[in-house]
């Protein structure tokens, strides 16, 4: 796999509450960040890769259904994620 542990380890302890914490919202959305990254890369050599089209759009998924649930439970961690990750504001509103 493209990333290893001490990479993981990494993400977690910068976004998340510590290199251990690996289920905090904010570690899995940077994460997830960081997959979608090295996908988008991949996507765009090999445009035809459609199994890893659906991965890509399905992991995009999740980070916005994290980012809506830290939006509706917290709007100061999702701000801090947003802005650390920079990401644009993905969440326009909530219904």
């Amino acid at each position: 796999m493209y990333l290893s542990k001490e990479k993981k380890a990494e993400i977690f302890a910068k976004h998340g509450k510590g290199a251990t914490d690996t289920g905090s919202a904010e570690g899995q959305v940077a994460l997830f960040t960081t997959r979608i990254a090295h996908l988008t890369g991949h996507l765009k050599k090999n445009r035809k890769d459609f199994s890893t089209q659906l991965a890509l759009q399905k992991l995009v998924g999740k980070r916005r259904a994290l980012l809506s649930y830290l939006y509706k439970k917290d709007i100061e961690r999702y701000r801090a994620i947003i802005k650390a990750l920079e990401l644009r504001d993905i969440i326009k509103t909530i219904k």
